[in-house]
């Protein structure tokens, strides 16, 4: 075996909360363990070392804010150039490097289009760096997280659209597959004093107004008025403005049909996932969303909006549902009423799950190592 190639990793957190920290940790430290590769990471905070991996401290200005992209950018590239690689790749804004995971849209776009905002000094410092990265001719690949982030970015760079891949995150399919599902979903209705006859829909976000919990309400008021009879109960997951959404649900008459679980961790979550029966994510946008991919890992049906970037990963009416307009309550309402259906939806479960299987984080690092060794000019295992 030849000498091992050296690979940078950057991104200003690695391994903390967050979809782009944990996509580039889960990726990075299976890259490491792959005996053709000497892995290092350049972070200014990580969770904590990772065997195989050789951690670099980039310090970052962060006063005055309009600092902190550029500060970032310029002493990891500093640090870079002293090492020497033989490829860098890059989950964040960087001067130069060879290839660019793009977890979001370009940040004019997210400014106006998402966020509604005017662009501050902070935002045209941010852009100004994404600019030169994206101009420098070393940069070859770049990584869209889902078609959404790839569309956006062609758009608004018109980089050629063989350049530009797409490679979705992954998810840990073992969290769910040896659980105990039965057990879950008994005790997940003792807890909420409900019959085990119950259905629960499934809700998780640390955004109520973005991920579309409003969207999700109505469809299931719709789907009460249309059907006059018990609908499935709707466990929020996360943090948001709850006494909003309480009175919302006051609102649309299904108050007792609602629950908010607050904030909780990873081991009770994958039990919520577990002994619900199916998820909804109706963002008003999304470059890709993590929980839906979870869900479809614990074998739920999910139902996603079109402005969610994982429905990539779903093929409606196999193994979930894509609304293309979430504030069409009739339409939102249609969907959870097919998923009433109890051999329909636990087919669909194992579609997902097997959806899921594809895309395993070890499925993900194989195709991003595939990309390494094309940009490293040797075939892959070789």
């Amino acid at each position: 075996m030849g000498k091992r190639k050296k690979i940078a990793v950057v991104i200003p957190r690695y391994g903390l909360v967050g979809g782009a920290e944990n996509f580039a940790s889960e990726l990075t430290t299976r890259i490491a363990a792959d005996s053709r590769y000497e892995v290092h990471v350049f972070a200014n905070r990580w969770r904590e070392e990772a065997p195989g991996i050789t951690f670099h401290r980039v310090p970052i200005v962060r006063f005055p804010r309009s600092l902190t992209t550029p500060s970032f950018a310029w002493f990891a590239n500093r640090a870079l150039a002293r090492e020497g690689f033989d490829l860098v790749h890059t989950h964040d804004r960087i001067f130069e490097a060879d290839l660019f995971t793009m977890h979001g849209i370009p940040h004019r776009l997210w400014v106006r289009d998402v966020r509604k905002k005017r662009m501050s000094l902070f935002d045209r410092s941010t852009r100004w760096v994404e600019e030169k990265l994206v101009a420098n001719p070393r940069c070859r690949r770049f990584l869209a997280v889902s078609t959404i982030t790839r569309e956006k970015f062609i758009a608004e760079f018109g980089v050629e659209g063989d350049r530009v891949l797409v490679v979705p995150p992954g998810t840990d399919v073992e969290r769910f597959a040896g659980g105990n599902r039965e057990g879950c979903r008994a005790e997940l209705r003792r807890s909420l004093g409900l019959d085990l006859s119950t259905l629960i829909l499934l809700f998780v976000s640390m955004n109520f107004e973005v991920k579309g919990l409003d969207y999700v309400m109505r469809g299931l008021a719709q789907l009460k008025r249309e059907t006059g009879q018990p609908v499935p109960l709707l466990l929020v997951v996360g943090r948001g403005n709850e006494g909003q959404y309480r009175r919302l649900a006051e609102e649309l008459d299904i108050g007792p049909n609602v629950r908010f679980s607050g904030v909780t961790g990873r081991e009770n979550l994958d039990a919520l996932y577990l002994g619900s029966d199916f998820f909804a994510m109706l963002s008003r946008f999304d470059t890709f969303g993590m929980a839906a991919l979870d869900a479809m890992a614990a074998s739920l049906p999910v139902v996603l909006s079109g402005n969610v970037g994982a429905k990539d990963l779903v093929r409606d009416g196999v193994n979930g549902f894509v609304v293309g307009d979430p504030a069409d309550a009739a339409a939102v309402a249609g969907r959870f009423a097919r998923l009433l259906d109890t051999r329909l939806r636990q087919r669909m479960g194992q579609e997902a799950f097997r959806t899921a299987c594809g895309q395993s984080w070890d499925e993900v690092a194989r195709r991003q190592m595939e990309i390494y060794e094309e940009l490293l000019g040797t075939a892959p295992g070789g």
